[in-house]
């Protein structure tokens, strides 16, 4: 027995017969309930288009992180966007900033991620300008769950996912706590709050266990360094992520490229100048010992 599309306009109970009676079992999963029931989804490329797959090769971008430090939260990332096995451009900028208290991470596609970063950059603008006040944080939270939702189809052709961190400051934290907050997105849009860091991208994967060693076990713990620490810290995770994933750029020594590293405080978002990147950096290697 086929289904029409009009099983959406169901009731609950209609729902339930249904699924017995094709022993569907969804397990809560609604995008699974509708292949069983043989709803459209419309993700396919069009036919002519799906003949070229194959020879298009679209950028991606990786590696971003993110970490709670003593003023708010720092939040890097490397410069490479990579198409395949080749390297596309190595001055990529992945941390975008969206208003003067938050700051997106982007890895996956950067065609996309960018697109989103403008959305959310001019949607945030309009409503401070329209409403005379800053929108809200669950509704910049929501705003940017529903943009990544909307590009669902994208994400499952394998063409355009994009799976960012959302940094910002809360202004309405106490004055001397710390309003730093990190949210991460799955590609469904729903958004989690980490504690003391994040971070996404193919090379996320070599550096993750590290974070949560120093996060716990550091002799300094994250939330408790200093803008200096945290840089350092970041500097070294990228460069051990760089080591592992080829997709993955750390500092380029003979063109002098740094990787993009932004501060969210309750001062706003800064940018790490290249020349205290450099000092740093000289600070992270172990020659000139540990942190």
């Amino acid at each position: 027995m086929n289904y029409s599309a009009d099983f959406l306009n169901l009731s609950g109970t209609e729902h339930q017969e249904l699924a017995a009676q094709r022993a569907i079992n969804h397990k809560g999963d609604f995008l699974n309930l509708l292949k069983h029931a043989n709803y459209p989804l419309k993700i396919e490329l069009p036919p002519e288009a799906a003949r070229h797959a194959a020879d298009v090769e679209i950028a991606h971008s990786t590696t971003v992180i993110a970490v709670l430090y003593r003023d708010g939260v720092m939040i890097a990332g490397d410069r490479r966007a990579t198409a395949g096995t080749s390297v596309i451009y190595d001055r990529a900028e992945k941390v975008l900033q969206i208003d003067r208290h938050s700051v997106l991470a982007i890895s996956g596609s950067p065609a996309i991620a960018y697109e989103i970063a403008r959305i959310l950059e001019h949607s945030f603008q309009y409503f401070r300008r329209s409403q005379l006040q800053e929108l809200s944080l669950e509704g910049k939270l929501r705003m940017l769950s529903r943009l990544i939702r909307e590009n669902l189809s994208m994400a499952l052709q394998g063409i355009g996912g994009v799976i960012p961190i959302f940094a910002l400051y809360d202004l309405n934290a106490i004055e001397d706590g710390n309003g730093g907050k990190i949210f991460f997105y799955d590609a469904l849009g729903a958004h989690f709050e980490n504690v003391d860091f994040a971070t996404t991208g193919s090379g996320s994967i070599w550096i993750r266990g590290v974070l949560r060693y120093l996060s716990r076990f550091g002799e300094t713990a994250l939330h408790e360094m200093d803008q200096r620490q945290a840089a350092i810290t970041i500097l070294r995770l990228l460069d051990i992520a760089s080591e592992y994933d080829a997709a993955t750029s750390g500092y380029n020594a003979k063109v002098k490229i740094f990787p993009t590293v932004k501060t969210v405080t309750r001062t706003g978002v800064n940018t790490v100048s290249d020349d205290d990147l450099t000092d740093w950096y000289a600070e992270a290697q172990p020659e000139a010992g540990t942190v």
